[in-house]
C-alpha cells in the first residue's frame, strides 16, 4: 500500500509564498509509485484547506506521515510540531523543543555558547552593545531574512530597531562579520550526518530576503571553497549543532567566515529548510550523494522511526 503524506504548507508567516513553492517542489518529488500525497494549504489568516488535523490520536485516519513544509512563525517555531504529537503523528523535521529553541535566535546562541559552538557575539535591543559598527539587527523569531538589517551608525541602529519590533517583541544586535557566507545541510536522527557545505554568495550587501528569492542574482558554489580541513570542521560543527539544540530528521546550518581573521561563526540553524528549486538544502544533498527523491524517502523513514520510538516509550506508570 501507498504511504498517506499529508504535506501541510503555506502558512501564516511572512514565508507564506515561499513555503508553497517547497511544499510543490516536494510534491513533485515524491514518486507517486509509493505515497499517496494529501494536500493541506493553510490560508494567510491561519484558515486549513480542507479541513484541520485534530490534535486527538486516532481522529486522521487519511494520513500515515506529516510533511510539515511551514517557514517561520507557527509552522517552524514548534507550533505546529506540538500539535502533530498531540495528534499521535510521525511528522518529517525536528521535535518541538529543538525547532522552538532554533528558531529563537536568542536561546539558541545561548544553548550553542553553552555547548562551546562558536557564535557572533551579540547583545538584546536595550542592552548595552560593546563591539562597533556595522551591526545587524534582527527579530529574534522569524526566518528568510526578513525584519533584518545591517546599520552602521546610532540613528541607523534605532530605526532598524523599531522595524524589527514590527515582527517580534525580541530584537537582538549582533556584531556585524566582514567576510563569507555558507550553508551545510544535516540529515538523521540519533547518527545525524553533515553534507558538503555551499558557498552563498550574494548581490547585495548581504543575504536578505530579496536576494534569497526575489532578484535571482545570489550565486552560489557548490562545493565551497574551502581547504579540506574547513570543510571537515564546518561539517563537525554543523552536525554538533544539531544536535546541542536537539534537533532531529534534517536541518541546514548557516555559517559566517570573517575574511579578517579566519573564524568560523554559526548564523543559525534553519528546522525546515526550503525546497524550492533554489534551495541548497537538497542540492547539497544531491552534490553529496542522496539524489532529491531519495533525500525525501530518508526523511520520511526518520520520521516514522522517531515516532515508532516515541511509540515504544511509557507516559504513566501504570
Amino acid at each position: 500500500m501507498k504511504l498517506r503524506v499529508a504535506v501541510i504548507y503555506g502558512g501564516r508567516s511572512g514565508e507564506h509564498e515561499i513555503s508553497i513553492r517547497s511544499a510543490n517542489s516536494i510534491i513533485a518529488g515524491l514518486d507517486p509509485a509509493k505515497y499517496e500525497v494529501v494536500r493541506y494549504f493553510i490560508d494567510k489568516e491561519g484558515k486549513w484547506d480542507p479541513r484541520p488535523i485534530l490534535p486527538e490520536p486516532g481522529s486522521n485516519p487519511g494520513i500515515d506521515v506529516v510533511f510539515p513544509v511551514l517557514h517561520g512563525t507557527f509552522g517552524e517555531d514548534g507550533t505546529m510540531q506540538g500539535l502533530l504529537e498531540l495528534a499521535g503523528l510521525p511528522y518529517v523535521g525536528p521535535g518541538v523543543l529543538g525547532s522552538s529553541a532554533a528558531m529563537d535566535k536568542d536561546m539558541m546562541k545561548r544553548i550553542f555558547r553553552d555547548h562551546g559552538l562558536p557564535i557572533v557575539e551579540y547583545v538584546l535591543a536595550g542592552e548595552t552593545p560593546e563591539f562597533s559598527y556595522p551591526m545587524f539587527v534582527k527579530p529574534a523569531n522569524l526566518g528568510s531574512s526578513v525584519g533584518i538589517s545591517k546599520v552602521k551608525n546610532p540613528a541607523e541602529l534605532a530605526a532598524a530597531i523599531k522595524d524589527a519590533e514590527q515582527y517580534d517583541s525580541k530584537v537582538i544586535v549582533e556584531r556585524g562579520i566582514i567576510g563569507r557566507e555558507f550553508e551545510c545541510a544535516v540529515l538523521g536522527n540519533e547518527r545525524p550526518e553533515a553534507s558538503i557545505p555551499c558557498e552563498i554568495i550574494p548581490s547585495r550587501e548581504f543575504y536578505d530576503y530579496e536576494d534569497k528569492y526575489l532578484l535571482d542574482k545570489a550565486q552560489t558554489r557548490l562545493p565551497a571553497d574551502l581547504t579540506p580541513e574547513q570543510t571537515s570542521e564546518m561539517r563537525r560543527i554543523a552536525v554538533d549543532a544539531f544536535k546541542a539544540i536537539c534537533c532531529e530528521g534534517m536541518s541546514r546550518v548557516d555559517f559566517l567566515m570573517e575574511s579578517s581573521t579566519g573564524l568560523m561563526y554559526i548564523n543559525e540553524i534553519n528546522t525546515i529548510p526550503g525546497f524550492t528549486s533554489i534551495s541548497m538544502y537538497p542540492k547539497m544533498w544531491e552534490y553529496s550523494g542522496i539524489p532529491f527523491g531519495q533525500l525525501l524517502d530518508r526523511l520520511i523513514q526518520l520520521a516514522m522511526d522517531r515516532h515508532r520510538l516515541r511509540q515504544s516509550k511509557k507516559y504513566s506508570r501504570t
